[in-house]
């Protein structure tokens, strides 16, 4: 029953969710219940059960992680130029100061449009983008450990 349920449920919940990015927890709250159902039909709970114990038993992260994490990839394959062009122009990457790491943010407001989506990095504020640069494979593992041990503490 795991199976399906990520194929038809999960999946879905993670296309394009990017555009969700910085949204209220109010607006995220149906696709969150969807995902309590999702895992109620596979272990077969009653409404009334726990469903935190369930999400940590089947290593699913909570839709604002899901959502914080596709963007981290996203802006790692960025920064490791590791996607088309288009992609790479809309960040930049700047030093806030001599000697110190460099962080990536969006281009200037001069190079988008006033009305543009608020700052997906700093929306998201993911430490592991700013360490130095790692496969592709580490860094999501890093990552997902990274937002699993902050959804469920």
């Amino acid at each position: 029953m795991r199976t399906p349920c990520n194929s038809f449920i999960l999946s879905k919940m993670d296309y394009c969710n990017a555009i969700l990015t910085g949204l209220p927890a109010s607006i995220l709250a149906p696709l969150q219940r969807v995902m309590h159902a999702a895992a109620r039909v596979i272990y077969d709970l009653k409404p009334y059960d726990h469903i935190t114990p369930t999400l940590k038993a089947l290593h699913w992260l909570p839709v604002k992680q899901r959502i914080e994490f596709k963007l981290c990839l996203l802006v790692h394959l960025v920064i490791n130029k590791r996607t088309p062009v288009y992609l790479q122009n809309l960040l930049t990457t700047t030093s806030s100061a001599p000697g110190r790491a460099s962080n990536t943010r969006p281009a200037t407001t001069s190079q988008r449009d006033s009305n543009s989506s608020p700052d997906p990095v700093s929306a998201i504020g993911c430490p592991l983008i700013s360490k130095p640069s790692r496969t592709f494979v580490i860094f999501r593992r890093e990552l997902e450990t990274f937002l699993f041990s902050s959804a469920y503490p």
